[in-house]
């Protein structure tokens, strides 16, 4: 195996453990020797993680290929700790061949660094250490001369300097531990290496468990001790579109929650307020989560009310805090302020919400102040958490580098940061919406009667970071408050809300009995008012805007044959598209409704014996429906379902911010239901 294939297997293995390292974080290398396909001659290369890849899901396309002696002879032209930032430019003349990702920041590191093989970490363990008060003492008497103290150095160059220097000066060491950051390990070989990556992280993690305190957060707050689960679900949902609205209010955001173990112990002891306080240290923690938390001062069983009211003078706060931090460390140079809105907001007794531009974003963030929750727990255990100060996290945080990776990030889709729920969506027309809005940007809630196909529709769509499946029945309005409580627990609230779940019986009016009025009312008329009422106060409560949109029918306007329950229950639909639009305007809501024709492949209720029944009524083949209704078209056209899709996704989207009341007909032209 070549040291690049090892080299990826390495990562994959070092990567796919939390403990290790987290999500994106860390990076690892491997030096050899490849023929120059230009020469014919051997020369040195090193293989180094690009910028931004991960390392547990790494390929040979996330790695960056230097040339060896080039990136070594930048010592001959560094120009100084002050400018040392012109270097990573300067990485691109030792590149090797074409393609491949780019360099990082840490690459220095990795090359100047006299081993075949390095991993720079970023494990719990190692970071306790790290940030521990007296962390170089305790770095000598936990690893001996096995592991060496490099104080905080912002990444870069200088700091390969330093570790190639310290390694140099250490011949029987095998890592550091570096201050405020993490761990930095090498070997002779890839299985050398990975043995002593672990093997500080294991050392560090068994010092801890022998030598740290037991009850490293102090004692319990009685006070703040974790809900029961049904509870604090139930007050995580309440507050959400609240938090949410918090998060979002420089730039929209999309949320994650989580009630872990590890996050209801930290936020019931005493502690919490002081360790929250003082921010995460590692880099990677804090450009995840900012620097700080916001953290709800009231007791668990507060209630919801004096919750809410407390989380928005706590919002205040911290945006002027966070305004007085920039202000304090920016120079004319920094790059402008990204937003004054916290990125994780803890709730006693609750759990955590966190948030970022989308899904695994939020997700990650959430992970990554689990991840400081940890190393806090190390270090008080051992000493005493003390992070790196506010000025180096500035220069981290507002760095120039890290300013230019932010804008090298693709523009985002017109649906990113919204949240969609849709009804009726594990197939047919309901699934093309879930199916275009995603692909457009959105995190989807796929919510239907049977959860088996809405759990299969959520996975096909894209997995739990951009769908989930729920089941509802929208004639239950205890189910409808269960599917918003879970919807708003998966992405942090809703955006957008489309009615679409819908059944059909083609009979005239002297075969209509009064149960089949009932049945396809409740589900439309009656489901479709019961879900805006359910979600309108989490729209509301956000303050975010939003889009509710009804799928109507051409029939809500056009007298079908035989067709009296479906068509009145579809004008029913319309006209409450007319009342919500006046309603909920003042609250930015917009209230649309689209009016298909004949959708009759891919739609449930056509396979569900609506269209026997309109064949029937039309004497036609049930084979020749779509043909048929195309025919009678202006356009001669047959409408699919993602027609109807394209409809949502333009009157959800940025062109139509201004429109509300509409009726967008998607029937390819029905003279007879043209809107008047």
């Amino acid at each position: 195996m070549t040291a690049k294939q090892d080299l990826i297997k390495r990562s994959n293995r070092l990567g796919s453990d939390p403990k290790i390292t987290n999500y994106a974080g860390g990076n690892t290398s491997a030096k050899g020797t490849e023929i120059d396909p230009v020469t014919g001659e051997p020369v040195e290369l090193l293989w180094v993680k690009g910028s931004g890849g991960d390392l547990g899901t790494l390929t040979e396309s996330g790695l960056a290929v230097l040339r060896l002696e080039r990136v070594r002879a930048l010592q001959n032209i560094y120009p100084g700790v002050d400018r040392e930032d012109e270097m990573v430019a300067a990485l691109d003349y030792c590149l090797h061949g074409s393609g491949g990702a780019a360099p990082s920041i840490d690459t220095a590191m990795h090359a100047l660094v006299d081993a075949k093989h390095v991993d720079h970490l970023h494990p719990d363990a190692g970071i306790a250490f790290a940030t521990a008060k007296d962390g170089a003492k305790l770095t000598a008497k936990a690893f001996g001369g096995k592991v060496v103290w490099v104080p905080w150095r912002r990444p870069g160059f200088q700091l390969g300097l330093d570790i190639a220097a310290i390694k140099a000066k250490n011949p029987d060491a095998i890592g550091s531990i570096l201050g405020g950051h993490g761990i930095t390990a090498w070997g002779d070989t890839s299985a050398e290496a990975e043995k002593n990556s672990r093997w500080i992280i294991d050392t560090a993690q068994a010092y801890i468990d022998k030598h740290g305190s037991k009850n490293p957060f102090g004692r319990t707050v009685a006070k703040n001790a974790p809900l029961k689960p049904a509870e604090r679900r139930a007050k995580a949902a309440a507050l959400a579109p609240t938090i949410r609205g918090i998060a979002s209010h420089d730039r929209p955001m999309v949320g994650h929650f989580t009630d872990d173990p590890r996050v209801l112990e930290f936020l019931a002891s005493a502690n919490a307020p002081k360790l929250a306080a003082l921010g995460t240290s590692c880099p990677d923690h804090f450009l995840r989560t900012k620097v700080k938390p916001m953290l709800l001062d009231l007791p668990a069983g507060a209630p919801v009310d004096e919750s809410l009211a407390r989380l928005k003078t706590l919002h205040e706060k911290y945006r002027a805090d966070y305004t007085k931090y920039y202000d304090k460390h920016a120079t004319a140079e920094s790059p402008a302020m990204r937003g004054a809105d916290p990125l994780i907001v803890l709730l006693p007794g609750v759990g955590m919400f966190s948030y970022g531009a989308n899904k695994q974003t939020a997700r990650v963030a959430g992970e990554f102040y689990l991840n400081a929750i940890n190393v806090m727990r190390g270090a008080e255990a051992i000493s005493a958490y003390t992070p790196i100060s506010d000025a180096e996290k500035f220069r981290i945080e507002y760095w120039a580098l890290e300013e230019a990776k932010l804008q090298r990030m693709p523009k985002p889709k017109s649906h990113a940061t919204r949240v969609a729920l849709v009804t009726g969506a594990a197939s047919g027309i309901g699934k093309a919406i879930a199916t275009r809005l995603a692909a457009d940007g959105a995190c989807v809630v796929i919510a239907d009667l049977d959860l088996k196909n809405a759990q299969a529709a959520a996975a096909e769509i894209g997995g739990p970071d951009v769908a989930v499946g729920l089941a509802v029945n929208v004639t239950d309005a205890a189910a409808i408050d269960r599917l918003v409580q879970d919807a708003v627990l998966a992405f942090g609230g809703i955006d957008i809300v489309v009615n679409n779940a819908g059944v059909s019986l083609s009979k005239p009016l002297l075969e209509t009995t009064e149960k089949d009025w009932d049945f396809q009312h409740d589900i439309m008329a009656k489901g479709s008012f019961l879900v805006s009422k359910a979600t309108a106060p989490v729209l509301i409560d956000q303050g975010m805007g939003g889009d509710v949109i009804y799928i109507a029918s051409k029939n809500s306007v056009f007298a079908g044959p035989n067709n009296i329950a479906y068509s009145a229950t579809k004008a029913d639909q319309a006209h409450q598209v007319r009342l919500l639009a006046v309603e909920l305007g003042e609250h930015g809501i917009k209230v649309n409704g689209i009016n298909p024709d004949g959708v009759v492949r891919g739609s449930g209720i056509f396979a569900s014996g609506w269209g026997a029944n309109r064949a029937k009524t039309y004497g036609i083949a049930e084979d020749d429906l779509g043909k048929f209704y195309a025919q009678r078209t202006i356009l001669k056209r047959e409408v699919l379902p993602e027609n109807v899709a394209n409809a949502v996704s333009v009157l959800t989207g940025p062109d139509l911010s201004h429109t509300t009341g509409l009726h967008i007909p998607v029937d390819a032209g029905v003279a007879a239901a043209f809107l008047r």
